[in-house]
């Protein structure tokens, strides 16, 4: 496997890893370890940075005239690296609100 469809998985798997930190990050929260769930946060942006910048490469190809194929591979990728943003999001919202309550 090379190029596009490399790529593409590895913007996969590390988006998919900090989506699953994120997760876990509710769930640490949910039982009061505040600074736990934040722990998870951060070592989710570290896996999300990942896939960011493997994107970002394709951009930069694409921008100096590399242009990419459509694929399926590299729409479910970028899919997943926005799947990924919300739940960050999502998950730093919900920290705040067990904090909050805690």
């Amino acid at each position: 496997m090379e190029g596009i469809e490399l790529i593409s998985f590895q913007i996969i798997s590390a988006v998919g890893t900090a989506r699953s930190c994120y997760i876990e990050a509710i769930q640490v929260a949910k039982t009061g370890d505040i600074s736990g769930a934040y722990d998870k946060i951060k070592e989710g942006e570290t896996f999300f940075n990942e896939g960011h910048h493997a994107h970002a490469q394709l951009i930069q190809q694409e921008a100096a005239g590399e242009k990419t194929e459509f694929s399926v591979i590299l729409m479910h990728a970028e899919d997943q690296l926005m799947s990924a943003e919300g739940f960050r999001i999502i998950a730093e919202e919900f920290v705040q609100v067990y904090k909050e309550f805690k």
